[in-house]
């Protein structure tokens, strides 16, 4: 029997690899942050969901103009459903005579 623990990997290991091979990370390199991004149906809205892809190539300082055009583009997403017209509601006033 076998009584050894096998070793796993903490966090603290990851960190001194990468430490010790500084061509293979560069914390200040843009990475992709890998944000799965669900469907929604309405076409304009995933539009505006997969823009964010966008960001994660650029430095911190260019998330702004992303997400800035992604709110953008979702509030007039929003804003055209309140402007399609709808089934007709019921009539806002009852006249009813009485016999």
């Amino acid at each position: 029997m076998n009584d050894s623990v096998p070793e796993t990997e903490t966090p603290q290991d990851s960190v001194q690899e990468a430490l010790e091979a500084p061509e293979a990370y560069e914390p200040a390199a843009p990475a992709p942050l890998n944000v799965p991004r669900t469907p929604t149906g309405n076409a304009e809205v995933d539009a505006q969901l997969q823009r964010l892809a966008d960001a994660d190539h650029l430095a911190t300082d260019g998330h702004v103009e992303v997400y800035e055009d992604v709110h953008g583009g979702l509030r007039d997403a929003l804003t055209a459903l309140d402007a399609r017209p709808g089934p007709p509601g019921p009539p806002t006033s009852y006249h009813q005579s009485r016999s």
